[in-house]
């Protein structure tokens, strides 16, 4: 039987805003930020990584974008490649609160595509799935840089989840917060 869908989790970035830590592999809630986003996506027929190979994950394929640190549109095409499934969960790897059920929640709400949005009604598009045939096909025809450029035009429905699901971890303050480190408030007086 074919899975509904494949999951690719893009990896490859350089944490510019993380001093150029390797972002993939910094740990809250006690494993790497990559395990936590792949342990979202069980059902996946196939598991891709664009990025570095990862001990924790022996389940993945692992493919590069060309150039290696070009952005997420090369690594989508890289990783799109290896996709099998009629779906696709395009996922960032510093994810710490999604959870299967996003996931599932996502597939359940897609016609081409679904995206989640964060607090502010923004859209999180490396926290979505997709048509693999309509993304490829858009793919195909696109020759910008930008994430927004390529899937805002496929109109996806967007998604207000509980749990921060669309949480990412780009810098040491997102860091702390994923890991309850924010310091709180003062005593009060």
């Amino acid at each position: 039987m074919t899975a509904r869908h494949d999951a690719c989790i893009l990896a490859g970035g350089l944490a510019r805003r993380l001093g150029g830590r390797d972002k993939p592999g910094l740990h809250v809630a006690g494993r790497p930020l990559i395990e936590s986003v792949a342990a979202a996506v069980p059902d996946a027929g196939r598991l891709i990584v664009v990025g570095a190979s990862r001990p924790g994950l022996p389940e993945a394929i692992f493919v590069r974008e060309d150039p290696p640190g070009g952005g997420p549109v090369p690594a989508l095409r890289a990783g799109l490649a290896e996709v099998t499934a009629p779906w696709v969960a395009l996922l960032a790897a510093d994810l710490p609160f999604l959870t299967a059920g996003h996931v599932s929640a996502l597939l359940d709400a897609a016609k081409t595509g679904a995206v989640l949005v964060d607090d502010g009604g923004r859209e999180q598009w490396l926290a979505g799935v997709w048509r693999t045939a309509e993304l490829a096909g858009a793919l195909a025809r696109y020759e910008g840089r930008s994430l927004h450029g390529l899937l805002a035009p496929l109109a996806p429905a967007t998604l207000h989840l509980a749990g921060r699901p669309w949480f990412d971890c780009d810098t040491a303050e997102d860091l702390r917060r994923a890991r309850g480190d924010e310091p709180g408030p003062g005593p009060r007086v």
